[in-house]
């Protein structure tokens, strides 16, 4: 941590290094997950699916088909808001706000950091 003043948090997260920003892409896992794998959370990845929880599109599902380091954000399948002018747009979404209910487990790498948390 480094500060107790909010301000200096914030700017601590926003301006840290990629390499640190990866570990605040984490995401909740459902509940059948959290029984197989024995852990609460993990890091959200390309091709997994997620379940909406917060804001307008609370409970729709998809797959996650990019991820921002830089602005902390996934984009899911299927999350779209219009713009003024009637275009679609993928709509940015904070990994906190959906929960992983399958994981994408073709890199071994992933699945054995899960399976010996």
């Amino acid at each position: 941590m480094v500060s107790n003043q909010p301000r200096k948090q914030r700017k601590a997260r926003f301006t840290a290094p990629l390499h640190i920003k990866q570990k605040y892409m984490g995401a909740p896992l459902s509940k059948d997950l959290r029984e197989k794998y024995g852990c609460r959370s993990a890091s959200v990845v390309i091709g997994d699916t997620v379940k909406l929880m917060r804001g307008d599109h609370a409970g729709t599902s998809g797959k996650v088909e990019a991820i921002s380091l830089k602005h902390g954000t996934i984009v899911v399948e299927g999350i779209t808001v219009s713009k003024a002018d009637g275009t679609e747009v993928a709509r940015p979404v904070y990994p906190s706000n959906v929960m992983i209910t399958t994981l994408e487990l073709k890199d071994e790498r992933r699945e054995k950091v899960i399976n010996n948390r």
